[in-house]
């Protein structure tokens, strides 16, 4: 069990630190973002898992189910974005610029991470004893 609480840590981490230059890929790109996109980012994308992470931090069965529910979103997300709907978003759809590559291989990368992610708070869920 201790083992799933560093590696739902670990994992939020990396999940912060693919975020940054893919945020910076976005600027950088021009892709601009409606306002209820933008509040979902924040909020579910990047707050919810910190929370779940300072949950943990504390051994708190109710982190594991905060990161199950904001992995699944991201995922969900950004899958959708990323890789089906048509929109300046899409991997497939990037103009040709430097930064064109950093956002393709972080979207690949923040989907991964988030499919574990969610396998890893659904693990801890079903595993944590209940208080």
């Amino acid at each position: 069990m201790k083992l799933l609480y560093k590696l739902a840590i670990t994992l939020v981490l990396l999940h912060l630190v693919v975020s940054v230059p893919h945020g910076m890929a976005h600027s950088e790109l021009h892709i601009e973002m409606q306002l209820w996109q933008n509040v979902y980012i924040w909020l579910i994308i990047t707050i919810l898992p910190i929370v779940a992470a300072i949950l943990l931090w504390r051994r708190r069965r109710a982190g594991f189910v905060l990161l199950l529910l904001s992995m699944a979103g991201s995922f969900l997300f950004g899958v959708f974005y990323h890789f089906i709907a048509a929109g300046s978003d899409n991997v497939a759809t990037l103009p040709v610029h430097a930064a064109a590559g950093t956002f393709r291989l972080t979207a690949v990368l923040l989907a991964l991470i988030e499919a574990v992610g969610f396998v890893i708070g659904l693990l801890g869920w079903l595993r944590s004893p209940q208080s």
